[in-house]
C-alpha cells in the first residue's frame, strides 16, 4: 500500500509540475509548447502498428504496461465524469425538458443565425456562412468526436492526435465539445488546456450537450459571440413549467475567458475570422465539407434545411456531411426530418449533391457503412464518436443486413468481442467484487458472439466456452439492449485505464481520391505516438 500511495504522490507531483509551467507560459503571454515533439517517421510507423484485427496487443490486452505518458497530463484532482452522480443528472436537465415540455431550440438557433448573419453582413465575410481550408488540390484533416468529458480518457486520446498531426489544416469536433451541460466555465480543461499543443484550427459542430446551455458557450469559445442568458419562451402550463425548471447557462469573466483562450493562442490555432456559426460549409481544396446544427432531438429548423439543400447543390465538389448525429448507426437509419418536409438523408443521396461521405458523432465509437445506392454511387456513413468521452459498446450493435449494406461490409471499432469482454470486466468489478464470475476473456468473447451472429471471430479462431463463459455472456449480451438496466450500462461503467478503445480520423483529399483512416487508441504507454490503424478506405472521382 505504501508503494502505491509513493507512485501516486510522485505521478501527483510530476503533474502539478506539468501544469505550473503551462500556466505559468501563460501568464507571460506566450502560447504553450508541446511537450514533445514528433518525427514523420513515428507517423509512418503508425501505419505498422498492429491492429485490434491483427491482434490482442493491438487491441491493448496483452503487453499494455499500464498508461501511457498523457496520464501526467491530466489535470491534479480531476474526477471522473460519472453519469450516476446526481449532481450531474440535474444539470442535464434540460434534455428531459426539451423532450417532454418543448424544445427550445430551433427558436434559440434562429437568434443565434440573426445575430451570425449581422455580423457577416458588418466584417463583410460570406453570408451563407462558408470559408476555405487547405491548399487549391489537397486538404488534409483530423476529425474526432464527442470529446469534452475533461477527464482521463480525453486526455489519453491527445498525443496520438499530435502524433498524426503533420501537414494537417485543421482538426474538426463532431458533436459535444463539453460534458455534461457545454458549460463556458468548462472549456478551460475540456477543450483548450488537452489541445493546446495542436497546433491548427478546431471548428465544431456542437451536439445536444452543447445545447443544454442553449449554445452559449460554444457560440462564445468557437464563433466568438454572445447573447444574453435567457429561458426558453413557451405558452401554457408547459413553458411555465419549462421556465422554472430550466438551467440557464453560466458565465464566465472576462479575465478567466482571456486566461482560456491564452491556452490556444499562436496563430496557427486561430481561424481569422473565427467559425462563422454552429452551422457552416468549408470550401476545402478539392471537397466542401457541410457541418449541420442537428440541436437537442437531432432535427434541423427549416430555414437551415434551406440553407442545407443550398450549399449542397451550389458547387459541385464532392462533400462529406458532419452532423452531430450520425445518419446510420447500430444498423438503424436516422434520417435527421427537416421541419416543413424532406431529411438530411434525403439531401445526401441526391446525386445533385455529390455527397461522397456522412460522418457524425454522439455515438461513442466507430462504425462505417458503405451504401450502395441505386444510381450505382456509394456513400460511406460513418460514426465517430469515440474521441473521449465514454464508450458505447459495439457488442449491443446486431448483424447488420439491410437492403444497401451487408454484414461484410461493415466495420466497427472496438470489435463486438472486444466490446463484449471489456464490458464482462465491469460487470464482474461492479456486480460480481471482481471474483471472475462475469469476466470474459477476449477469445471467450469474440467467440460467443461469433455464435450470436453467426460470424467468424475477426481475430483468431472460436474457443470452447464453458458453462459459467456461456452464463456470464447471456446475461452480459442481450439484444437488442434498449430497455432496462442495461440501457444505461455504458454511461454507468464509464472507465479510464486501458484499453480504451477510443479512435479519431485523418481525412487526406487530393485532386481525384480522398482518403480517411481511422486510428485506434488504447491508451497504453508506448503506443501513443504510432496508434494502429483500425479501418481504412477511399473514394475516388
Amino acid at each position: 500500500m505504501d508503494e502505491q500511495q509513493g507512485e501516486e504522490e510522485a505521478r501527483r507531483r510530476r503533474a502539478a509540475e506539468l501544469h505550473r509551467a503551462i500556466d505559468e507560459s501563460v501568464a507571460g503571454g506566450k502560447p504553450p509548447s508541446s511537450p514533445r515533439e514528433f518525427t514523420d517517421q513515428q507517423a509512418r510507423q503508425a501505419a505498422a502498428a498492429p491492429s485490434s484485427r491483427e491482434s490482442t496487443a493491438g487491441a491493448g490486452w496483452t503487453d499494455c504496461g499500464g498508461p501511457g505518458r498523457w496520464e501526467s497530463d491530466v489535470p491534479v484532482g480531476t474526477r471522473p465524469l460519472s453519469w450516476l452522480r446526481p449532481s450531474v443528472l440535474w444539470q442535464s436537465r434540460n434534455d428531459i425538458i426539451a423532450r417532454r415540455l418543448g424544445d427550445p431550440t430551433d427558436t434559440a438557433r434562429q437568434a443565434w443565425i440573426e445575430r451570425a448573419r449581422a455580423r457577416a453582413e458588418a466584417t463583410g465575410t460570406a453570408p451563407d456562412f462558408t470559408f476555405t481550408l487547405g491548399e487549391a488540390d489537397a486538404v488534409s484533416l483530423l476529425l474526432l468526436g464527442d470529446t469534452g468529458e475533461g477527464d482521463a480518457s480525453q486526455y489519453a486520446v491527445v498525443p496520438s492526435l499530435l502524433a498524426q498531426a503533420d501537414d494537417v489544416h485543421a482538426a474538426v469536433v463532431c458533436s459535444d465539445l463539453i460534458y455534461p451541460t457545454g458549460d463556458s466555465g468548462d472549456y478551460r480543461d475540456k477543450f483548450y488546456r488537452p489541445y493546446r499543443a495542436l497546433q491548427m484550427p478546431i471548428v465544431a459542430v456542437p451536439g445536444n450537450h452543447d445545447w443544454y446551455d442553449g449554445l452559449h458557450g460554444f457560440m462564445l469559445h468557437v464563433c466568438q459571440l454572445e447573447a444574453p442568458t435567457t429561458p426558453p419562451a413557451g405558452r401554457g402550463w408547459r413553458g411555465w413549467l419549462s421556465r422554472r425548471l430550466w438551467r440557464v447557462a453560466g458565465v464566465v469573466s472576462p479575465s478567466d475567458l482571456e486566461h482560456m483562450r491564452r491556452l490556444r493562442s499562436a496563430p496557427g490555432q486561430l481561424l481569422d475570422p473565427p467559425q462563422p456559426a454552429p452551422y457552416f460549409a468549408i470550401d476545402a481544396g478539392p471537397l466542401r465539407l457541410v457541418g449541420i446544427d442537428t440541436g437537442i432531438l437531432g432535427t434541423l429548423d427549416a430555414e437551415q434545411g434551406r440553407w442545407l439543400a443550398r450549399v449542397s447543390r451550389a458547387d459541385e465538389r464532392p462533400k462529406i456531411l458532419l452532423t452531430g448525429k450520425p445518419l446510420l448507426v447500430d444498423g438503424r437509419q436516422k434520417p435527421c426530418p427537416i421541419a416543413g418536409g424532406g431529411s438530411v438523408d434525403d439531401i445526401v443521396r441526391d446525386p445533385a449533391a455529390n455527397y461522397v461521405a456522412a460522418i457524425g458523432g454522439d455515438i461513442h465509437n466507430y462504425q462505417r457503412y458503405p451504401v450502395s445506392l441505386p444510381d450505382g454511387r456509394t456513400i460511406q456513413y460513418v460514426v465517430s464518436g469515440g474521441g473521449g468521452a465514454f464508450m458505447h459498446a459495439t457488442h449491443q450493435i446486431p448483424r447488420v443486413d439491410l437492403p444497401f449494406v451487408s454484414e461484410a461490409d461493415f466495420r466497427c471499432y472496438p470489435l463486438r468481442g472486444d466490446s463484449l469482454a471489456r464490458y464482462s470486466q465491469l460487470y464482474d468489478r461492479r456486480l460480481a467484487r471482481g471474483r471472475g464470475l462475469l469476466a470474459l476473456s477476449p477469445a471467450e468473447a469474440a467467440s460467443y458472439m461469433g455464435e450470436l451472429l453467426g460470424l467468424q471471430p475477426t481475430r483468431g479462431a472460436r474457443v470452447p466456452l464453458g458453462r459459467r463463459a456461456r452464463r456470464a455472456a447471456k446475461l452480459i449480451q442481450p439484444l437488442p439492449a434498449t430497455r432496462g438496466f442495461h440501457r444505461f450500462v455504458s454511461e454507468a461503467f464509464d472507465w479510464n485505464d486501458p484499453p480504451l478503445f477510443k479512435s479519431f480520423l485523418r481525412l487526406d483529399a487530393g485532386p481525384r481520391e480522398l482518403r480517411v483512416r481511422c486510428f485506434g487508441v488504447s491508451g497504453c504507454a508506448g503506443t501513443e505516438d504510432t496508434p494502429p490503424v483500425e479501418d481504412e478506405f477511399s473514394v475516388r472521382w
